[in-house]
């Protein structure tokens, strides 16, 4: 769960304390901004080792933190460092006063103190993606997507990290009055670039083993079939990734073209999701006379549920998905 190995004393964490690279990964942010909160604040560790080498403490830990988290609610950096030292975390100020003394109105703070991102019981990782995301921190943010890939695989980072946060900033702007689109945005943004970072080099086509992903006219959620392109390449399986609102016409056309053995359709939602396309799709042959051959087609997203489609496969998940679609290509 990422620094088990860390975890000894004070607090829970190793006796001697964290390097600052180590407590960047724990919060979620750029080793640089740890820095800049240590010269510009007075953030730094109550201690150092060797001279100049910061050694955290859990104490000092506990204090970057409730600067994670004041800033995450928009309070400004110097204001949150002020905080921060006193010990205040957001939810415990109703009225609440700034650095200068000044008392901020009671929607302000509520307002302030509810930005935070319900996680529930997630992977470590989770909270500081979140963090990161919330902060609009890039630097950050691609560091630990990809450290979350590199460390788990993609499979495991997407279902046990990425999509749990995804999740997460979804349900908060929705709920809070369409604000935060802009993280939501951000987040995914960055999901999708850690996702082509890591992904190895596409495998060359190889007759009938080609598998073809698109998204169903009108659908634009591509993130899900991205992740499983990513991971069918890692198993070396041949893909061909057509993204997101792919007309009819083009599917029909590129399943043509490249006769593969199976077609993932993805719908997010149930207005995308097209029974009668998905069994046209499923219906086309191609090759010679005597030795004629259909793609097998996987309906996939929550767009299909209730609305199976007879001797067509409708995978649970993504690690289903992969699964499936190896086996397919194995025949």
């Amino acid at each position: 769960m990422g620094n088990g190995e860390n975890r000894d004393g004070e607090g829970g964490l190793r006796a001697g304390g964290l390097t600052t690279g180590e407590v960047a990964r724990r919060l979620g942010v750029a080793p640089t901004t740890i820095r800049t909160w240590d010269r510009r604040y007075g953030l730094g560790p109550e201690a150092r080792a060797g001279g100049r080498h910061r050694r955290w403490t859990a104490r000092d830990v506990a204090r970057l933190e409730l600067m994670c988290a004041w800033t995450a609610t928009g309070v400004p950096p110097a204001e949150a460092a002020h905080l921060a030292r006193r010990g205040e975390p957001p939810t415990t100020v109703s009225a609440g006063r700034t650095a200068d003394g000044a008392t901020r109105s009671p929607a302000s703070s509520r307002s302030r103190a509810g930005s935070g991102l319900r996680l529930g019981d997630v992977r470590q990782e989770c909270r500081g993606i979140a963090r990161a995301a919330l902060r609009l921190d890039a630097a950050a943010l691609d560091n630990l997507l990809c450290t979350a890939i590199a460390q788990h695989g993609l499979v495991a980072a997407w279902t046990e990290v990425m999509v749990p946060t995804l999740q997460a900033v979804g349900r908060k702007w929705e709920t809070s009055g369409e604000k935060y689109v802009e993280v939501e945005h951000f987040l995914s943004w960055h999901v999708s670039g850690a996702l082509r970072r890591t992904a190895p080099i596409a495998v060359a086509d190889r007759p009938g083993a080609t598998t073809v992903l698109a998204c169903l006219p009108g659908e634009h959620h591509t993130l899900p079939l991205e992740v499983l392109s990513a991971a069918l390449a890692e198993r070396g399986v041949p893909v061909r990734m057509f993204g997101g609102a792919l007309p009819v016409e083009s599917l029909v056309a590129a399943v043509r073209r490249t006769g593969p053995a199976a077609v993932g359709l993805w719908a997010q939602s149930r207005t995308t999701a097209s029974r009668p396309l998905a069994q046209h799709v499923a219906g086309m042959e191609w090759g010679v006379r005597g030795a004629r051959r259909r793609p097998v087609v996987l309906t996939l997203g929550p767009g299909w549920t209730g609305q199976t489609v007879a001797g067509l496969a409708r995978p649970a998940g993504l690690a289903e998905a992969v699964a499936a679609l190896e086996s397919v290509v194995a025949r």
